[in-house]
């Protein structure tokens, strides 16, 4: 098993550039351009990175901000994978037909439906609007996203598996998951919802989502194509002086969950 704890946000790492024309915003794409990752300048001046959920949950608040000045379609609605954060559920909900926009946490983002499919160009005209608008008003991006939705972390850990005997403890992992698992994290789990069946609406997936009596979330999700399973862990809190006390939970919620893979593939 081979543990990839990374998350790629495509690929605004490399700064130098950046830092050399003093640029406010940076914006990349994956090579087939259907993604887009941005980073944005914080108090400390340096260029910090945001998750898909990040910009994803800017866009859905910016999006609602233009709804109360009838700037927006009749009846706009968000959407969003079942992996993907629900602090951007506090403003969009499923309440009724018409897509008007769309995000994941892999930083994938559409506007209406004149595109079919997630589109990084799309994605960036819709970050560089936001961004401007906030800009000539002296509102960083990331105090908006803490005023909006307080302090959020979500982290993506992949593990890979190799071959049938791989398959198989993945299959081993899935049944830990399900089992009576009453606290994770320190936090009681309220909910469990098991896509496995068909949930929702929703076409049958092996997808796994524990909700946190904190409004936290654990989400373990197998591939149909390939021995490699994902795990997404989401916390929040009020405000940046808890952060410490979020960033602890996180930590935590990973142990836990390590522990039980650990156990689940002796």
């Amino acid at each position: 098993m081979r543990i990839l704890d990374a998350v790629k946000t495509y690929d605004v790492s490399n700064v130098g550039y950046a830092k050399v024309c003093n640029a406010d915003l940076l914006l990349a794409t994956d090579p087939d351009c259907d993604r887009v990752g941005i980073a944005v300048k914080n108090k400390a001046v340096e260029y910090e990175l945001l998750t898909g959920n990040q910009t994803g949950m800017l866009l859905d608040y910016n999006c609602s901000q233009r709804v109360k000045h009838g700037k927006m379609p009749v009846d706009p609605v968000m959407v969003k994978t079942i992996v993907t954060m629900d602090m951007g559920e506090q403003i969009g909900k499923l309440e009724k037909q018409g897509k008007k926009d769309s995000y994941e946490e892999s930083c994938g983002y559409l506007t209406g439906s004149y595109v079919r499919n997630k589109d990084g160009v799309d994605g960036a005209y819709m970050i560089c609007e936001m961004f401007s608008y906030y800009a000539t008003k002296g509102i960083s991006l990331l105090d908006e996203l803490y005023k909006a939705y307080g302090y959020c972390l979500n982290n993506l850990h992949n593990y890979e598996f190799d071959g049938s005997a791989g398959f198989a403890k993945m299959q081993n992992i899935m049944q830990a998951f399900r089992g009576a698992i009453k606290v994770f994290g320190g936090k009681k789990v309220v909910k469990l919802l098991d896509y496995a069946p068909g949930l929702d609406g929703l076409p049958k997936s092996d997808v796994l989502k524990s909700l946190l009596e904190d409004n936290g979330s654990l989400v373990v999700r197998s591939s149909d194509t390939e021995s490699k399973l994902k795990n997404y862990i989401s916390v929040s809190a009020e405000n940046k002086e808890a952060a410490e006390k979020v960033e602890t939970r996180q930590k935590s919620l990973k142990r836990q969950k390590n522990g039980l893979i650990n156990t689940a593939t002796e």
